[in-house]
């Protein structure tokens, strides 16, 4: 956390709701689809547990993503995430509403986002990360880049920025070594 300048210390340290894109983000964006059709996505566990430390230390999330798909659906459910929004395309608008729902401002909105879809969204909220790999251009807007591109940790490493913001990080990770952490669901 040393090597995050103070103003994003700050932002991160105000954020209440965390918000994943997922192609590109939870994802490497890679489409696969079985012989039958079926979409499959590979996601990382390691961003498994960023999400549920997020959740452990009250820092709502949520999963607003233009696309939709029986994988997506599983993996929000196993993870606990209540705010779960697929196949949106006005991502600003939906956003606009849940941040009413929770009584929130922009500032304490963190956003996740990697490709132009995600642009009107990160131009308004209190933090924007975009993964390494992210598409030029959001990276240009983007407050923070993760160091490791989407599909292989971006969660974890947002969890890491916003935890490490309010507390040593082995601290926050004393949770993650409890054994009912992995039966845990918020």
């Amino acid at each position: 956390m040393v090597h995050l300048p103070n103003v994003i210390k700050e932002k991160a340290r105000a954020v209440k709701l965390v918000v994943f894109d997922v192609d590109g983000v939870l994802t490497d964006g890679t489409l696969v689809y079985s012989a039958d059709g079926e979409q499959v996505k590979h996601f990382n566990v390691k961003d498994g547990v960023g999400i549920k430390l997020l959740q452990t230390y009250d820092v709502v999330t949520a999963i607003i993503s233009a696309k939709d798909s029986a994988p997506l659906a599983r993996r929000a459910k196993d993870l606990g995430i209540q705010h779960f929004f697929p196949g949106i395309k006005d991502k600003w608008e939906k956003l606009s509403a849940l941040m009413d729902e929770l009584w929130l401002e922009p500032d304490d909105v963190c956003y996740v986002g990697d490709d132009v879809i995600d642009l009107k969204v990160m131009k308004k909220v209190g933090l924007s990360i975009a993964p390494a790999d992210a598409f030029w251009m959001v990276k240009d807007y983007a407050d923070l880049i993760t160091e490791v591109p989407g599909g292989k940790g971006v969660a974890r490493e947002v969890a890491d920025i916003i935890l490490g913001s309010r507390m040593p990080l082995e601290e926050a990770y004393i949770k993650a070594m409890l054994p009912e952490f992995e039966e845990t669901k918020a």
